[in-house]
C-alpha cells in the first residue's frame, strides 16, 4: 500500500490502524535546534482523542505521545522524528459480525476490491484513527510556523443544518474550544449538540461545515503552476477521510458572482500593499497575498449508524442488512477541527521551506538566523 507519506520538504508518513497495537508518525524533513517535547505533542492529541464529551465516541483511550527519536536534550536534532501512540481501550468483538459485510460508506468494500484483504477491526488502515499520526506530526509544524508568527484557528461553522453566525478572529480564539462541538458562536453550539443527540436517538449521525485559517503567512508562499498553495491545501484536507468538499475563500459562492464583486480591491495602508477584502481566501495565482488564508471542508455524517442498512456478504455473494454496533462519533466536525489544523500546518510548512523561508537550521532565540548568521 502507497500514499501514506505527504509533504515535500517536510515530510510525514503516518502508520497503524485503529486496532492494532499502536499509531505513529515519522516526521522527516524537521529542521534541527526546534524546542520540542512530549508535550508540544501532547496538547494538539488532547483535542482530538476521543471520549471527550457526550456528543463524541465513548472509546476512551490516553493517546499518549512517545518520541521515540529525533529529539536531543529537549531540541530537534534533523533526524528523523519518531512518535508512538499506543492504543488502549481497544474492543475489536463488535466487528466480527462484520468481517463480511462492508458498511456502507466506509472504504471497507473498495479496500477490499483493490487489496482482496482488509482490517474489519474498526476499518483498520481507513479508521479516522489514522488521523492520531496527522495531528502529532502537525504539532510539530505548528511549533515551526509559531517561530515565524504564524497561527491556525478551526471552529465549526455549520453542522446538521444550523449555521453559526458571522464571528470576529477573538470570538473564534475565546469561544471555540468552550463547547463540545467547537462552534465560535455561543447560541448556534447549543443548537448544534441538541441536533446531535436527536441523531443519536434516532440511531443516525450528522455532518456539517468547518473553517480552519491561517494567520500571519506571509504573501510569497506557494508554487505554481502545479504546486500551488491553494492546491497544495485542497489536496491535503480532501486527504482527510470524512472530507467530501473543500472551497478557499469564497469557494463556490463565487460561480454566482460578478468579477466586480469578487475581485478583492488592491490598497495601501500604513505603507503595506493589501487587499480591502478576502474573497480569494489570501490565495491568488497559487500563491498567497499576505492575507489570511482561508480554507471550508465540508465533513460527511459518519458512516458508522445502528440505524439498519443495506449491504451484501462478500462471502456468501448475497444481499443482506447489518446495524453497526460499537462505539463511534455520532458527528465528525468538532473532532475533525484539530486534525483540519494540522493538515494546514503541514502544508505551509513544506510550502515555505520550499520556498527558502525557513531555515534548516532553527535557533530557539531567533528563528530567523541561519548557520551562517549564529557563527559570528
Amino acid at each position: 500500500m502507497s500514499g501514506n507519506t505527504f509533504g515535500t520538504l517536510f515530510r510525514i508518513t503516518t502508520w497503524g490502524e485503529s486496532h492494532g497495537a499502536a499509531l505513529g508518525v515519522t516526521i522527516d524533513g524537521c529542521p534541527a535546534g526546534l524546542l520540542l517535547s512530549e508535550q508540544d505533542i501532547q496538547k494538539e492529541l488532547d483535542r482530538r482523542k476521543p471520549g471527550q464529551s457526550d456528543v463524541t465516541t465513548q472509546r476512551k483511550e490516553e493517546d499518549l505521545a512517545e518520541i521515540l527519536s529525533g529529539v536531543f536534550s529537549g531540541k530537534t536534532t534533523g533526524a528523523p522524528i519518531s512518535i508512538i501512540v499506543r492504543n488502549k481501550d481497544v474492543d475489536s468483538s463488535r466487528y466480527e459480525e462484520l468481517r463480511n459485510t462492508p458498511r456502507p460508506g466506509h472504504a471497507d468494500l473498495t479496500y477490499e476490491q483493490k487489496y482482496g484483504i482488509r482490517d474489519h477491526r474498526g476499518g483498520g488502515r481507513s479508521s479516522a484513527r489514522e488521523t492520531t499520526g496527522r495531528v502529532a506530526g502537525g504539532a510539530v509544524a505548528k511549533k515551526i510556523l509559531s517561530q515565524h508568527g504564524i497561527e491556525i484557528l478551526c471552529h465549526v461553522v455549520e453542522l446538521g443544518g444550523i449555521r453559526a453566525k458571522k464571528v470576529s478572529i477573538p470570538e473564534i480564539r475565546e469561544n471555540t474550544e468552550n463547547n463540545p462541538v467547537r462552534c465560535a458562536d455561543p447560541d448556534a453550539a447549543v443548537e448544534m449538540a441538541a441536533m446531535i443527540h436527536a441523531a443519536i436517538s434516532e440511531k443516525d449521525s450528522v455532518g456539517g461545515i468547518v473553517e480552519v485559517i491561517a494567520l500571519g503567512v506571509p504573501a510569497g508562499v506557494g508554487e505554481p503552476v502545479f504546486d500551488k498553495l491553494d492546491a497544495a491545501l485542497a489536496g491535503a484536507l480532501m486527504s482527510i477521510g470524512a472530507v467530501k468538499g473543500v472551497e478557499i475563500g469564497l469557494g463556490f459562492r463565487c460561480a454566482c458572482m460578478k468579477g466586480s464583486q469578487f475581485n478583492d480591491p488592491i490598497s495601501i495602508r500604513d505603507g503595506k500593499i493589501i487587499t480591502l477584502s478576502n474573497n480569494a481566501g489570501g490565495i491568488l495565482g497559487g500563491i498567497s497575498n499576505g492575507e489570511p488564508v482561508v480554507c471550508r471542508i465540508a465533513v460527511k455524517p459518519t458512516p458508522s449508524i445502528s440505524k439498519e442498512q443495506h449491504t451484501v456478504d462478500i462471502k456468501e455473494m448475497k444481499n443482506t442488512t447489518i446495524s453497526i454496533k460499537g462505539r463511534h462519533d455520532p458527528s465528525i466536525p468538532p473532532r475533525i477541527v484539530p486534525v483540519a489544523e494540522a493538515m494546514m500546518a503541514l502544508v505551509l510548512v513544506d510550502q515555505m521551506m520550499r520556498g527558502g523561508l525557513i531555515n534548516p537550521i532553527i535557533s530557539a532565540d531567533n528563528p530567523e538566523a541561519g548557520p551562517e548568521k549564529r557563527r559570528l
